[in-house]
């Protein structure tokens, strides 16, 4: 879907900066343009989008609907699933988080999106059967919907939403206030746009910021931080090895098709398949450009809840994946 906008990174690194291939400096530019011109559009796409929905389908609707209706959970699993068919890394994943909280989803249905979308989708699932056999792949996928389900739930229970920043609160707002003219006045599509593109641009205007600051953030550490850096803390003999995995993965950044193929390598050498995964999880499901873009919406409490319930679900899942296989 985005190859164009890779061709276009490459062409201005490799081709009109002249930068070599495998330079620290060119990878970290190339991941740089690409990321911050996907996210953007990404962005705007979804908050246009989802603009348009919530001008016909008013906010306390979707609220009352599901406090209303008992969904026993399935609610925080079908938030799952879609996560599953969304193909996005954490950071890509996060416009589409601002687009849910914006139309009125529960903060713990939106959190268990945030959470699945990273860890497991078709290309990585393709990856996976690949590289670490079916059965490890069904576990993987089953244990990724699990705990982006379960954290989902955890962290609704906790009631956070107090913890979302004033500028959430003021979008939550405004946007209440223009369903309440578009539907006095039964306004037409075309009638309704130019406010919503106006609140699109003012959205864009506070997060673009935090996705500049976010991506570079990546992109440093994409192109300076070596794959092997942290094998050494990953020995098959330190007991403490999945939680170090998990936590000594949240500087890193990538996709998970870009981080597979480094878990096979730390399996080849003799690491644990589990503190293998929690370590791709961990780079996948936890990181500092993630948590950058998430400071528009979230204050750092709400943070560091968010990445304290993930990080200790990751490192069951490691532990349970060192057990199983």
């Amino acid at each position: 879907m985005f190859d164009w906008i890779q061709n276009i990174a490459d062409w201005f690194v490799y081709d009109i900066l002249n930068l070599n291939k495998g330079q620290h400096l060119a990878e970290a530019l190339n991941f740089f343009i690409y990321d911050t011109t996907k996210i953007l559009i990404l962005l705007f796409v979804i908050i246009f989008f989802m603009g348009i929905v919530n001008s016909y389908f008013p906010i306390d609707k979707v609220k009352n609907y599901l406090s209303r209706n008992k969904l026993y959970g399935l609610e925080y699993l079908m938030a799952s699933l879609f996560g599953v068919v969304t193909p996005f890394c954490s950071c890509s994943s996060v416009p589409l988080f601002i687009g849910f909280v914006r139309g009125g989803i529960p903060l713990g249905v939106t959190f268990a999106f945030l959470i699945t979308s990273p860890l497991v989708n078709e290309v990585a699932i393709g990856l996976f059967v690949g590289l670490f056999g079916l059965k490890t792949t069904i576990i993987y996928v089953v244990s990724g919907i699990l705990l982006g389900t379960i954290s989902g739930v955890i962290l609704q229970k906790l009631k956070l939403e107090s913890y979302l920043t004033p500028w959430v609160k003021e979008v939550l707002a405004n946007a209440q206030k223009d369903q309440d003219t578009f539907i006095a006045e039964k306004q037409t599509l075309k009638q309704r746009l130019p406010v919503i593109w106006d609140e699109v641009l003012k959205i864009l205007k506070g997060v673009i910021p935090y996705v500049i600051v976010g991506i570079a953030i990546g992109g440093l550490m994409h192109g300076y931080i070596p794959e092997g850096f942290f094998e050494q803390y990953m020995a098959k003999d330190n007991l403490l090895a999945v939680p170090i995995a998990t936590l000594l993965a949240v500087p890193m950044y990538s996709n998970a098709s870009g981080i597979l193929p480094v878990a096979q390598v730390l399996v080849a050498k003799g690491i644990p398949l589990g503190t293998a995964i929690a370590f791709m999880m961990g780079v996948v499901g936890l990181s500092l450009p993630e948590a950058m873009l998430l400071k528009k919406v979230m204050t750092f409490k709400l943070i560091a809840i968010f990445f304290g319930v993930v990080t200790l679900c990751i490192i069951i899942s490691g532990y349970l994946f060192n057990i199983l296989l």
